[in-house]
Formats: C-alpha cells, structure tokens, sequence
C-alpha cells in the first residue's frame, strides 16, 4: 500500500469507530456460540470467546464433564482467561441441552475427539436445531472437512466450514478457515470476521487437503529434520542448536517443539497425514511414524508432560536423549566453523546465504542446508494443493510456528536462483511454482504487494470460489507466470515498509520517524528495542518535530514486543566505572523525554504490544492515550533488579493514584495508592492489556486492540481524534501524597512481609525506597508537591540503588542468567 493512498494518510477511516472506545474497529455481532466438547480445545476455545463477551454453552457428554473441563482450563497456566471473570459467561452443560443451545447461537463450533464418524454423528445431530442464519464450524486439525459436510442438509453445509484454531487458542495467533465446496462465500467472510475481527487472529484460508497448510509444512520440516539428522549422525541436541533462530525458527527448534507438544500428539498428526497424503505426493514415504519415535512412544517419553521426552530435566542440568542408545547424555553443542561463521551475520537473508554455501565435509552445515532446501522445495510442490495464495501460505507459517518468514519469502530472501541451484544439486526436480518464480524473478514483487498466482497451478479451485486455476475467470495463461495482489489485512500498519518507502523525517539506530500524513509516527526498531540513549534521543526529537508541524505522534513498534526495557548492561558498566555524573545526566534526560510526551502541545499515544517492561513501561505510560494490543504483557520490573522506575514510571503512577480520589481522605486516598505502589514493589507484569488496566497500568480511557497487527491503526485513529476535538494538554497541576504515614503504611505492609519469607531483606529496603518516593518523601499526609520534585525523589533512589553491591549482583544475574535473584 502506497502512502498516499493509505487511509490514516488521507483521513478516511473504513473501518468505523470503536463500540467502547474510538479505537476499535466495528467487529461482528456474536450473542452466543455453543463449543462442542470440554476437552483441552474446546474447553479453551469457551474461554477466548468469553473473553470477547459471548455469552457460551460449553457442551460435553454430561454436565460434570463439561464443568471438570473449565475447571481444568481454568488452571492452567498461562491463562486462557483475559479476566478471571470472564468463566461467568460460560455454562457448562451436556449434550442433552444441545438442541436447545444451538437454536439460540450464532456460532457452533465443534472441538470433540478427531474422530471423523463421532465428529459427522454429532454434527448430524446439530443440524435440524441450528438457527437459520448460524455459522456451523468443525476445529478439525486435519480431517476432511467436505466428509463432514457430506452428513448436513444443503442449507446447513452452505454454513459449514472448518474453523482450525491452534493450542492454546487464546496465545496462538493462527487460525485456519477451510470451506468445503458446498460453504458459501458469504460463511467464509462471516467466519473470517469472527476469527479476525472479534477474535484478533491471524486468518488464512486453507484447501480442504490432508493437514491443511500449517500442520502439513511443519510436519514435513520435523521429520525431514529427524530423518537427515539421522543420516548425519547429528543428536537432537545439535539438530536444534541450528534449527532454530539460526535460520529464523522458534528458540525451540525442532525437538523443543515436540516435547511441549507432546509426542504423542505429533504421533497423531503423522498418523493422520500418513493415511490422507496422496500417492503422487514426493514426500508420501516422509509421512511414516519414525522407528525411533514408536520406541519412544512405547516407553512413554512423551515430552514435557511425562517428565521426559528428547530431552529431559535433572537438577538445573537439561539432558538429551541418544538417538542410538536411547540414553540420555549432557546436552551439548556441535562444532562447525560454516555455522559458527554464519552466527556473526546480523542479515538473516544474507546468513542463510552463508549457511547454503557450507561445504559438504561440515556435518551441521551440511544438515541446515539439506533441510532448508528440501523445505523450501516441498512448499513450492504442495502450495498449490493445500492453500489459494503464496501469501496465505507464508503467514500460515509464521502465524502457526512462529517463522521469522514463510518459505516463499524465505526463496526470495535467499534469492530464487540460488535455492534452485542447490535443487540441482540435491536432485530434487523443480516445481512448475519455482520455474515461474526463476522466469519472473521471485515470488513476490513490489515490495511484497504482489504476488505469483497460485491459481494457475494444481487441479483445485481457488478456496472459497468456483473457479479453477486454470479457467478464463482467472485469467491465466498458460506458460506466462501472473500475478496478483496480496490480500491487504484491513487496518494492518506494517512500519517497516513504509519506512522502506521512504518516508523517514529523522532516524537512527534505535528508531525511525515516519511521516504518514495525517500523523508522525515513531517506529522503535531496535534489537528488543532495548531503551539506550539513542532511543531517548528519537523521543525528544519526534516529540519535537510532532510540535513544530502541528501532527499528532504514535510511538509504536512493528516487532512482537514493544520493549523488554533499558540497557542494564550499559547502566552496569558506567557505575562500575564510577561514571555517576554521566548516569544522573541520563536519568535526567530519560525524565525530561517522558515529561516531554505528556506536556507536548500535540496528542502522542503509545501504540504497545507483547512485552513492555521497565523502562518501555515508562514510555508507555507518558502519552496522552496507550493503545494496547490484547496480548500485553506490561509492567515495571525494576524491583527485581534492584532498581527503581526512575524515567517518570514512578512518578506516574503516584499522580494516576492521587488523581483516582481528587481531595479524598486517607481512607478514600489508600487503596488507590495501595494499587499503584503494589504494582511496582511486587514487579507484576500484566498476563493481558485488560489484566494491566486492573493493575492501573491502563487506564478507563485506554484502548485495546484486540488484533496485534492493528494497534497502530487504532492508535492513529485516537491521535487523529484528539486533534481534531480541540485537544488541550494536560496541566501539571500539584500532586498530594501520603507522605510519612504512606511509609509508614509501607514498613508495616513489608515487615509482615518479610516475616512471614515471602520477601527477602533487600527486597524490603528495595520496597520502602520506593514508598519514600512516591509518598514525596519526608512530608505530612496531604501535602502536595510538584512532578519535579518526585522526579528529583526518583533519581536520588534510582542512583542510590545502583550503587549497592546487592543491586549489582542482581544485575549481573539477569544477564548471565536470564531470570532475576532474590538476594
């Protein structure tokens, strides 16, 4: 999409105004939806639709099944609740109430066992009680979806579809929509408005084809990745160590993987496809239960839920299973100098260029570049078999299993030419899909809008048409690649290409300037956005660049998480280094960068998204508004390291509780106080945007974008509106505090505390520090101060803290470890 054409640029909006808050795009009715089955899925699948305010009939074989399986859900960990209250929306109930329940919703969403003639009797059963105009969907993983719709009426199958969700539903981003040929096009957008715009998921459309497209291409990589491991002599420990965000795959690889899903679930999904892939499919022999996974199963190393699997815990030492022996053995890592060499490219594209080119002698070099290659030229033979598009395709896979790309962009990173070269090499005959990428030069073109089409190739119809990919209506032609559009995801803002287009106004390293028009917004793209000072250097500027032109600015972020916080690293070093003027200097200036969005004379919002933590926190509690995806994991974790929030977080957060009760006593004054300070001292992050407005992370008039690809349109749609409503900033007015008896409160809440070993020593001091702070320090209950003098609080502490040997040792355990030390 091209700037100009881009509705934040021209100050259209298509997508209407929020019910609750004008940053949210009008999203389908949906009253009431029954789940059929309380098992793992459907149990799960009541808990997201609750959460989105359907009400839901959760049905099983009785009442106390249906109720043992939300109980279940309930418990598990991470949650599949956005609140804890959202269970009241659930009625568990037994299938004896299935006519009754399926008359009154608009959705049926069936999740019982994978078995294809128990799916088709209960979905017989559904269908003289399903409401005329209700959407009838199966959450099959891989079973036919036309055999289920082969038992309806043709009125009930014109409003079936497969509706493919993945575990855990709630986290998961992907779904899955599968129409048979009898499902109306009209179902599929009504099922795609469910999935994406109530339910925030990331929406392909698959062919009704043996494990649609995830579960296909995955499974495919995991057992050509077992098989070529194997030939090699590699261990699962090595094949992971290279499986992984080595080659732009989840840290858990491919062994990983298997375990936390559990083996005996990929048994079943090997299974499944060993009996539905077709003859002609070149990988047909692949689909075969391994020997070594059938020992596996017998002995009961199912993965992380058996308390061994590839790999298994002992002690803090994680241990790897032998493929040969079946012996478990110190996990370790193999040498290879084309592997270790290609760790040192910071350009994913160019290092998997390097890793292709390892020579033949390198075992692990080797194994990247025959599994890789073989990857790539299974999902160029099958696209056209299991999905309508290259784009669907490619964010299937990075929706589903977490690929930094799909395999078509992965072929035009790598570059077309170079991938069927080593098809040569390898033997493996290329695929009618590649030779026209060769002829025109990659699979996608403009900078990624357009794409070859895949109707031309294979024998089905485009899912969810009744065209044939070879038909007139298509208007392909034989011999001469097309192209076509890649479908725009409504309200999606993909930053970094529209800094690819040019419109940067100032940048650096950290972050870039972007001139949408109607909005400036400030594009963090940093590695984890780590918060250094060229960082704060890009708010400063944004911020004043934004008042000069008179635009509103975003601050937002086109990675998974907004910020995972400062450079401790760096705060380390220069207080090692006795460095205290150049460290007072920077927290000064970190202050005066917060302040600065929250007096700007222009609306600035905060668009945010997975982790927010320490100092991302801070920024994200500056603007005027946050705009916060769903899926927010925000909170102040500076206690743990021995720290305190000193960028404004602290100081924030006692003028949000002071504002909750304007002139209260201490009575109406505390709890509000009690919140925000617990909020910090105990270094809660929020499991979701709506458990951080409980926390007052967020506040009423924050919004949450239930689609983490949309946060930043929602957020431009806010700033655009309090421009245009006559926006005013907000007046510094005096802050009253809880002064001594605030700490007071504070030494009594934290000793009892400490007494019963729930906290640590120097947790308490660490606590109580941060009481004096934002109780304004040493001053009667009521008395009101101004921001610079908490501010001045906050860096005293903050520089304090940071010289103690304890907050140190903290530090440094963070960083060699990865976790926090209670000390």
């Amino acid at each position: 999409m091209t700037i100009a054409g881009a509705w934040w640029a021209t100050g259209a909006d298509p997508a209407g105004v929020a019910r609750s808050t004008p940053a949210t795009a009008a999203i389908p009715r949906l009253r009431r939806a029954v789940v059929l089955g309380a098992g793992t899925m459907g149990a799960q699948l009541a808990c997201l639709l609750a959460g989105r305010s359907v009400r839901v009939d959760l049905l099983d074989l009785d009442t106390q099944t249906a109720r043992a399986g939300l109980e279940r859900a309930t418990h598990l960990s991470p949650t599949p609740l956005y609140l804890p209250e959202d269970v009241r929306a659930i009625r568990p109930a037994g299938f004896e109430a299935l006519e009754t329940a399926v008359a009154d919703a608009d959705l049926v969403l069936e999740a019982v066992i994978e078995r294809l003639d128990v799916k088709r009797d209960l979905l017989s059963r559904v269908a003289p009680a399903l409401a005329p105009d209700a959407v009838l969907a199966t959450n099959t993983s891989s079973l036919s979806v036309a055999a289920m719709a082969d038992v309806l009426p043709s009125d009930v199958a014109a409003r079936f579809l497969g509706m493919h969700f993945f575990n855990p539903p709630r986290y998961a981003r992907l779904v899955e929509l599968v129409p048979a040929a009898t499902t109306t096009p009209e179902t599929l957008e009504r099922a795609r408005a469910i999935a994406g715009d109530l339910l925030g998921k990331g929406v392909v459309v698959a062919r009704d084809a043996p494990g649609f497209i995830a579960n296909r291409l995955g499974t495919q990589a995991s057992l050509a990745a077992l098989r070529i491991g194997q030939e090699l002599g590699l261990g699962v420990d090595e094949i992971d160590d290279v499986s992984g965000p080595l080659v732009g795959r989840p840290k858990s690889a491919v062994f990983r993987t298997i375990d936390l899903v559990g083996l005996d679930v990929f048994a079943a999904v090997v299974r499944s496809l060993a009996a539905a892939v077709p003859d002609d499919d070149p990988e047909r022999e692949l689909f075969v239960l391994p020997p070594i996974v059938e020992t596996m199963l017998e002995r009961g190393l199912l993965g992380v839920k058996a308390g061994g699997g590839f790999y298994r815990k002992a002690g803090d030492e994680i241990l790897a299973l032998d493929l040969e022996t079946l012996e478990y053995r110190p996990r370790g890592r193999g040498r290879s100098a084309a592997v270790e060499a290609a760790r040192q490219v910071p350009d994913s594209a160019a290092r998997l260029r390097a890793l292709l080119a390892a020579p033949d002698a390198d075992a692990l070099g080797t194994f990247v570049r025959r599994s890789l290659v073989r990857g790539l030229w299974y999902a160029a033979w099958a696209a056209p078999s299991i999905a309508g598009s290259l784009a669907d395709v490619d964010r299937a896979m990075r929706w589903g299993m977490a690929w930094e790309r799909g395999p078509f962009e992965t072929w035009d990173a790598i570059g077309v030419q170079a991938v069927a070269t080593e098809l040569a090499r390898a033997g493996l005959p290329e695929p009618p899909l590649a030779a026209a990428a060769l002829e025109s030069g990659a699979f996608y073109s403009d900078h990624g809008t357009g794409q070859l089409d895949l109707s031309a190739f294979g024998d089905a119809t485009t899912p969810g048409t009744e065209e044939g990919p070879g038909s007139l209506a298509n208007g392909a032609v034989a011999g001469v690649p097309r192209r076509v559009p890649v479908p725009a995801r409504p309200r999606a803002v993909e930053l970094h290409r529209i800094r690819a287009e040019g419109a940067v106004v100032a940048g650096n390293s950290a972050a870039s300037l972007l001139d949408l028009g109607a909005a400036l917004v400030l594009e963090l793209h940093g590695k984890l956005n780590i918060i250094g000072l060229d960082t704060i250097d890009m708010l400063s500027r944004a911020t004043g660049i934004a008042e000069e032109r008179g635009q509103p600015l975003v601050v937002a972020t086109d990675a998974a998480d907004f910020s995972a916080g400062a450079n401790v690293a760096l705060l380390l070093m220069e207080a090692e280094d006795d460095e205290w003027d150049v460290l007072e200097r920077a927290t000064r200036r970190f202050q005066a960068t917060t302040r600065g969005l929250r007096q700007a004379s222009v609306p600035v919002v905060v668009a945010i998204r997975g982790r927010v933590l320490g100092g991302g926190a801070e920024i994200a509690v500056a603007g005027d508004r946050t705009q916060a995806a769903a899926e927010t994991y925000i909170g102040f974790v500076e206690l743990g390291m021995g720290l305190i929030p000193a960028g404004g977080g602290s100081t924030e957060m006692a003028r949000r509780a002071a504002a909750a009760n304007p002139g209260g006593t201490w009575g109406d004054a505390f709890p509000a106080f009690a919140r925000a300070y617990e909020a910090i001292a105990a270094a809660k992050v929020s499991t979701g945007a709506e458990d951080a407005r409980r926390l007052g992370l967020l506040r009423p008039e924050d919004g949450v974008s239930v689609d983490p690809d949309r946060v930043v349109a929602d957020a431009l749609t806010v700033a655009r509106s309090l421009l245009e409503t006559g926006y005013r900033p907000p007046v510094e007015r005096p802050i009253p505090v809880l002064g001594r008896r605030g700490i007071a409160a504070a030494e009594s809440l934290t000793w009892n505390q400490l007494s019963g070993g729930y906290i640590s020593e120097y947790d308490r001091e660490l606590a109580l520090s941060l009481a004096r702070v934002m109780c304004g320090g040493d001053v009667a209950e009521g008395t009101e101060v101004d921001a610079e003098h908490l501010l001045g609080l906050e860096r005293e502490t903050f520089l304090r803290l940071l010289g103690q040997a304890k907050t140190r040792e903290r530090i440094r355990h963070f960083l060699k470890a990865g976790k926090p030390l209670r000390n």
